[in-house]
């Protein structure tokens, strides 16, 4: 579905008179069906890659192909239209749309309200309450995420980017989005979900686990292969022995 070949990315550092290495040379393959949980310290290029496979960034070098297709020079809206869809951690607001219009955009056609409802249960939200609300400043941060993974939900990509859903979204809420990706994830839909989260609950939903470290794919494997050497990894850098605290 989505590959990666040696993709690089750098921007200008003008303090130093140099470029500064973001993503260094990953080849990455994404399968078709599967649900992806990236990972991995912060500042080590999680974010930059998404965005990367979004078009928000272009690559300094190599190529990205989309059902064999190369997307490496396209723009965001043409990637959009292939069946890429992107949550951003700081969502846009827009004056004058409101909810349920917004909703209905992302799906292709008029939501009837019950539809436009369900979406917007899955993500914590009284939906009710928002359906004829603007997705403007009357909103909170964490409010306006949620309403964009409900669209992004609604929009129903080939490919879904998720970049820290859980960012801004109180406990309650992020209990409700947890159950909605696994209800995605076992829905058997021929789609693939790639979420960018240090979350245990999201990670655990994986079928694989990407760690992304210092700009390069350090490892990668099932969440049963992967997830026990980031807990090691933790214990080490925390000092800890079992709850005990080494002296």
């Amino acid at each position: 579905m989505l590959e990666l070949k040696n993709v690089s990315f750098s921007v200008s550092d003008e303090v130093n008179g140099r470029e500064l290495g973001i993503i260094d040379n990953i080849s990455l393959t994404l399968e078709e069906g599967k649900f992806y949980v990236i990972t991995g310290p912060n500042g080590g290029g999680k974010s930059t890659l998404a965005r990367l496979i979004m078009g928000i960034e272009k690559p300094t070098a190599g190529q990205i192909l989309f059902n064999d297709e190369d997307i490496t020079n396209l723009s965001v809206s043409e990637r959009a239209k292939k069946g890429i869809g992107y949550a951003f951690q700081q969502p846009p607001r827009f004056k004058g749309m409101t909810v349920r219009r917004l909703l209905s955009l992302a799906h292709g056609h008029d939501l009837p309200e019950d539809e436009c409802c369900a979406y917007l249960t899955k993500v914590g939200l009284c939906s009710m309450d928002y359906l004829n609300r603007e997705v403007d400043t009357s909103l909170s941060g964490g409010e306006v995420k949620r309403i964009e993974i409900a669209t992004l939900m609604a929009r129903e990509p080939q490919l879904a980017i998720y970049d820290e859903p859980e960012a801004g979204i109180d406990l309650w809420s992020f209990t409700m989005l947890v159950e909605s990706f696994r209800m995605e994830r076992n829905s058997n839909q021929k789609g693939s979900t790639v979420i960018i989260s240090h979350q245990e609950r999201i990670m655990q939903l994986a079928d694989e686990l990407i760690v992304v470290a210092d700009g390069k794919v350090r490892t990668r494997g099932s969440k049963d292969e992967v997830f026990p050497t980031l807990l090691g990894e933790f214990d080490r850098k925390c000092g800890l022995r079992g709850n005990e605290e080494v002296q």
